[in-house]
């Protein structure tokens, strides 16, 4: 039996069914969810699990997961960023609600719960615009510690002071830290043991009469006296030492090494092992690879119990290893990989196993990377934070006016958040808390 169907009658088909997917109504995209606009609730998820209220919600509302047509968010690239408020949703005015709100909230029930009766987003630096990195946060002396990391082709010399944010003042305030000997373009940090854990990421030999290697320093935060942990592998120069974590339990440090100073031109020498992630033992010098599957490895985070280790994937920014190619040259590509993944961590943190998809960054790369007290995942990339659960389903987005590396809780009660990157310093207030760093 052959059935003939008519072009125009096809035409008809696909055009009924294009609608009945895009439904009209009056129900808006996004909504003010108070605040004078500082929150906006994005209608995007159908909570019931009853069928008929989930076919209702269907025929009566229209959510961010099926927008009208037409739409269209540009793509990001190293000279322009494009945020998912950046989407052009011509057909529906709400959409606009997400432009100048600061907390773009996925999940109104929970999002609204963790933002709490008062969330506040504060503008407090105007920093340069070069990339701000490595915060941390001494619960002690309540001081807030970062890098400025020198621009493509700077001298990295020119950068060997960075930050401090004195947080005994009302308001705080700003000033230069140089530690003793200086760690040159610190990269990634954490606090343990009392001590400031950073990662140098500048590596030059004889430059001034200064040599210096990728490496990991302890600060003593009451001397500022710095002591080099860690330069090498067995000989060979580190790549950058991204970001640290220290595992709760076993005390080991574990970074990251992808090749972003060759990347930015901070490296006077060429790649020389692959891009992987490693645990380091202080007390016996031990290095151990924990994972080379990432293309460039970069935040890392372990949940409180040491359970879970999360680190993120930054391959759609990269460039060429190659001595021929001077260093300084990279690119970004959308398409690369931009992800989240998860580990499963046993033995003390000695094993780890079991690699996973966790998310996928919705805007540029996830960079800096923590897990709250609650066990909510946050990732700085673009401009923003992005708040997400232990499922991998994103809850909030703080959305900055400036660029998002990194960030740090501070606070008697961790609850508040800096956030930092290039051309300006913000400060979150809300209901999530970090892990307690002694």
């Amino acid at each position: 039996m052959h059935i003939f169907v008519s072009i125009s009658a096809t035409l008809l088909i696909l055009s009924t069914i294009g609608q009945a997917r895009v439904p009209s109504t009056n129900e808006p995209i996004v909504e003010d969810c108070g605040f004078d606009g500082l929150l906006a609730c994005v209608n995007r998820y159908v909570r019931s699990n009853s069928e008929s209220t989930i076919r209702c919600a269907f025929a009566k509302s229209r959510q961010a997961a099926v927008l009208p047509y037409h739409f269209n968010r540009s793509i990001t690239s190293l000279a322009a960023d494009y945020d998912f408020r950046d989407t052009n949703v011509s057909s529906d005015a709400s959409f606009g609600l997400l432009k100048d709100a600061r907390f773009a909230v996925f999940d109104k029930e929970r999002g609204l719960n963790y933002l709490g009766s008062n969330p506040t987003w504060e503008f407090m630096f105007k920093v340069g615009n070069s990339v701000h990195e490595a915060p941390v946060y001494d619960p002690h002396s309540n001081l807030l510690y970062m890098s400025e990391l020198p621009p493509i082709g700077g001298n990295p010399l020119d950068y060997v002071s960075q930050l401090v944010v004195n947080l005994n003042q009302n308001p705080p305030t700003i000033e230069r830290f140089t530690p003793n000997p200086p760690v040159v373009a610190p990269n990634g940090g954490t606090f343990h043991n009392g001590q400031i854990i950073w990662s140098a990421s500048a590596s030059f030999d004889a430059r001034n009469g200064t040599q210096q290697r990728i490496s990991l320093h302890s600060i003593d935060p009451s001397t500022n006296k710095s002591t080099v942990l860690l330069n090498n592998y067995f000989g060979f120069y580190f790549n950058n030492l991204d970001d640290v974590a220290v595992h709760p339990s076993s005390g080991e440090i574990f970074f990251t090494d992808p090749y972003y100073p060759w990347f930015n031109g901070r490296s006077d020498t060429a790649p020389q092992l692959p891009t992987a992630s490693y645990r380091f033992n202080p007390k016996t010098g031990a290095v151990v690879v924990v994972d080379d599957t990432l293309e460039q490895p970069n935040g890392i985070a372990f949940d409180a119990a040491g359970e879970t280790m999360y680190i993120t994937e930054t391959g759609a920014l990269t460039g060429s290893i190659d001595p021929a190619v001077r260093p300084g040259t990279k690119h970004y590509n959308t398409t690369g990989k931009r992800s989240i993944y998860a580990f499963d961590v046993s033995n003390n943190g000695t094993k780890i196993a079991n690699k996973r998809s966790f998310y996928l960054a919705q805007d540029y790369i996830p960079d800096g990377l923590k897990v709250s007290r609650e066990g909510l995942v946050l990732a700085a990339g673009g401009k923003g934070l992005d708040v997400i659960d232990d499922t991998g389903k994103l809850l909030i987005r703080v959305q900055a006016n400036h660029s998002v590396s990194n960030f740090a809780f501070t606070g008697p009660g961790l609850n508040t958040v800096w956030l930092l990157g290039a051309n300006g310093i913000s400060r979150v207030q809300w209901n999530i808390t970090g892990q307690i760093l002694e």
